[in-house]
């Protein structure tokens, strides 16, 4: 029913934005992982809300509760459950959407499709589910530490507030030193400005996050249905808000390209490349260096303009929102991509295993 993501290493979340809580279960996790519950939380951290002026004030400790697979601090091989509670839902600012849909929010497709839908705060449309993921991604990238394998993710655009450097050109020790997540300072402070200034007009702006895999090796990926990108393109796309994705590039257009430029030229046989244009990607397989892509993500459909729309009865109504909402999405879904793309890598990690005798 689309809950679950992963084959080996599955993820299958519940709940909703105003519901009791939200929380997981986590399938195929390998037996012995000693767990650093500390990182666990951190990486929650980086994506509750309230954490700075430039995103939502609705105040949520986001403390994970695992219930089941881990015993003395290791995974036992069994699922594993957890729940992550609702502290500080204010259902009342949506009740003057009880019967309208919302233009761009998922409202209007929920209703289509089941024929019911909970209006509170989106209900499982939500962007709170993503804490889900970023509990499961923690946990997968402690696997992936073991073979050292690390995932870097940090905002490149906001609007038209564009960082225009590769990561190579980057000190990424720097994004988490500014509340936007933009390793320049510099641009961070545009970035920061163009959000504040979009907020105080009541409404909000889209922006594009870049995510760099170091350390994976070759051999990763299915090669025809399940190739290594599109699973990761799959697990981006899957966020909310995001709207487009885009894999290897080096800073140049590769579509608009001739082969005689992009071509990744082999210069040893562990398969580094002279250029790395295809983002470590070749035929749906790692091939060994760095894999990077961008996800772009669209504005936040709620915004404090007022807007025309229609009623669950068809009728023309004017709508004014309400509540406690981002003006921008990207700095608060940097720690969501880096667990999406480490689900993505544990899980063909572990599938790789099982292609060789």
């Amino acid at each position: 029913m689309g809950n679950s993501i992963g084959t080996i290493f599955k993820l299958t979340t519940f709940g909703e934005s105003h519901g009791a809580s939200i929380g997981g279960i986590i399938d195929g996790c390998p037996a012995g992982l000693e767990l650093d519950f500390e990182k666990i939380q951190q990486q929650l951290d980086k994506r509750k809300p309230g954490q700075s002026k430039i995103t939502t004030q609705r105040k949520e400790s986001d403390t994970v509760q695992f219930l089941s697979g881990i015993f003395e601090g290791k995974t036992t091989g069994t699922p594993i459950g957890f729940t992550i509670k609702n502290e500080d839902a204010k259902s009342k600012d949506y009740t003057h959407i009880k019967d309208t849909f919302r233009p761009s929010h998922a409202d209007f497709t929920y209703q289509q499709k089941y024929g019911i839908r909970d209006y509170r705060g989106g209900g499982r449309s939500s962007a709170r589910e993503t804490a889900c993921r970023v509990v499961a991604g923690a946990m997968a990238q402690q696997i992936l530490d073991r073979i050292g394998v690390t995932i870097s993710a940090y905002v490149s655009a906001v609007g038209n507030v564009k960082l225009n450097k590769f990561n190579k050109d980057l000190d990424l020790s720097l994004i988490d030193s500014n509340v936007v997540r933009c390793p320049d300072v510099s641009i961070a402070e545009q970035m920061i400005s163009e959000i504040e200034k979009t907020k105080k007009e009541g409404d909000t702006i889209g922006g594009e996050i870049t995510v760099v895999a170091t350390g994976v090796p070759s051999g990763w990926g299915e090669p025809i249905f399940d190739k290594l990108h599109a699973d990761i393109g799959k697990g981006m796309l899957s966020i909310n808000a995001v709207h487009g994705f885009k894999y290897g590039f080096g800073g140049v257009d590769i579509s608009s390209s001739k082969g005689s430029e992009v071509n990744d030229t082999i210069i040893d046989e562990s398969g580094k490349t002279k250029t790395n244009f295809s983002g470590g990607i070749q035929g749906g397989i790692s091939n060994g260096n760095d894999i990077y892509c961008e996800v772009a993500f669209k504005p936040v459909a709620t915004i404090m303009q007022k807007q025309n729309t229609i009623n669950a009865a068809g009728n023309k109504v004017e709508l004014e929102a309400k509540g406690r909402h981002d003006a921008s999405v990207v700095p608060r879904a940097v720690p969501i991509v880096e667990s999406m793309m480490a689900l993505t890598l544990v899980d063909h990690y572990l599938r790789s295993k099982i292609n060789k005798i």
